[in-house]
């Protein structure tokens, strides 16, 4: 078995990416300190994601000193995005509102966060984050479970994830929702 330090070539691959993961990880702090307080719950995951998961306000893990998104909802998103095509290790987690009420910083907040991992897809949990990437990109709340494209991304909302977790009808419209983020590729 050959490693990086065989292969120059993977090296290289693995040095740019630990420079784009630093990249990420200080623009990250930046955005965080647009908006003080709003690091009180820590972003989680890939700093180099295909999917931004946004959660808009704390729920009882998160309240409990959890990172975002990592309750019973966490498990579930992650769950949901794996049946989709979407592998753990390519997912990055934030809430848009922790502390901070102002609309004008938490939408600066969250699209510093977004613009930082770069994802391709961009996927809000609940009204809130759905409101709050709205107003990050300066467009309309996108409708529940469509694709809208923004800036070279795409962007699906859903309608209460956490909440639908206790009611087992609404917990099939929210899948029904969370469809329009598969993994585009053809279809046969």
């Amino acid at each position: 078995m050959t490693g990086s330090a065989d292969n120059p070539a993977s090296a290289a691959a693995d040095e740019i990416c630990t420079l784009h993961e630093s990249r990420a990880r200080a623009e990250l702090r930046a955005a965080d300190a647009t908006a003080p307080g709003s690091d009180a719950v820590a972003w989680r995951g890939a700093l180099l994601a295909q999917v931004v998961v946004v959660k808009g306000l704390p729920g009882p893990a998160e309240v409990s000193g959890g990172a975002a998104v990592s309750g019973a909802d966490g498990e579930a998103v992650v769950k949901a995005l794996a049946a989709l095509g979407y592998a753990e290790r390519d997912l990055f987690f934030t809430l848009s509102r922790t502390r901070s009420d102002d609309a004008t910083r938490i939408a600066s907040r969250l699209r510093a966060q977004i613009e930082a991992v770069d994802p391709s897809l961009i996927l809000t949990l609940d009204e809130e984050a759905a409101d709050d990437a709205a107003a990050a990109f300066g467009i309309d709340r996108p409708p529940w479970g469509r694709e809208v494209h923004v800036l070279g991304r795409r962007l699906v909302a859903v309608n209460g994830l956490e909440a639908s977790l206790a009611d087992p009808a609404r917990k099939r419209k929210v899948w029904e929702q969370l469809k329009a983020a598969r993994i585009p590729g053809p279809v046969y």
